[in-house]
């Protein structure tokens, strides 16, 4: 029996040898069967070769760079989740940071008050004893949000009476901080033990939404005005 199909097989393949000899390339139709079926099989991988090669292959290399993109987007996931699951306490600490914002807004003095805080200064400071011999407010430094004033000033007095001036200038309502410090003997010869101080008083107030305004129109035509800055 297996020798009957070994027998079997052998003639079958060389039958279909035989139907692939003597082939007429100008005339397929009429050849047999097998070269037939062969020649459509070669035509369909051809055609899915080229498929691939020229449609599918870029969707591949597409495919796996969003692969690639894979851990980086599962990290960004994660980290925005975290976000999500903490917005509440997020909210929270974004309304406390406004509410100290407000509270420290509230301690800059508005144009039409510095008149009554530059006093407020020159009170603490005669209120201690101290005698004024300078105080000359400077000019303002406008910045992006608020003004800032130095003010020039020298007293004389006692050295502890310094010190209590500093705290009343601290624990004023608005905002005021003395810079550039410096106690020297006086030079008056009947003013036993006291002491000259000369420091920088600064001062700042918000800028109103006017001044705001002309701030950034300034910062906007000084931008446009520098070379490739734009018209």
């Amino acid at each position: 029996m297996a020798g009957k199909l070994s027998f079997d097989l052998n003639a079958w393949f060389v039958q279909a040898g035989d139907q692939f000899k003597g082939l007429n390339p100008n005339d397929p139709g009429q050849w047999p069967l097998l070269p037939k079926l062969a020649c459509y099989a070669a035509t369909a991988v051809g055609a899915v070769l080229l498929l691939y090669f020229f449609f599918l292959a870029d969707e591949q290399t597409k495919l796996e760079q969003e692969r690639a993109r894979e851990p980086d987007l599962r990290s960004s996931l994660t980290a925005k989740a975290g976000q999500a699951a903490n917005l509440p306490e997020l909210r929270k600490q974004k309304s406390q940071v406004e509410e100290y914002v407000s509270q420290l807004e509230k301690q800059l003095p508005g144009k039409a008050e510095m008149d009554a805080l530059l006093s407020d200064i020159n009170q603490a400071g005669l209120g201690r004893g101290l005698q004024f011999e300078l105080f000359r407010p400077g000019g303002e430094q406008v910045r992006d949000y608020y003004a800032e004033q130095p003010i020039a000033i020298k007293v004389t007095g006692r050295y502890h009476d310094f010190g209590a001036f500093a705290a009343d200038i601290s624990n004023l309502s608005r905002i005021v901080t003395l810079h550039n410090l410096a106690v020297t003997q006086t030079n008056t010869k009947d003013a036993s033990g006291l002491l000259a101080l000369e420091a920088t008083a600064r001062t700042y107030r918000y800028l109103d939404p006017a001044e705001v305004a002309e701030q950034r129109r300034a910062a906007k035509d000084a931008k446009a005005k520098k070379p490739g800055g734009g018209a």
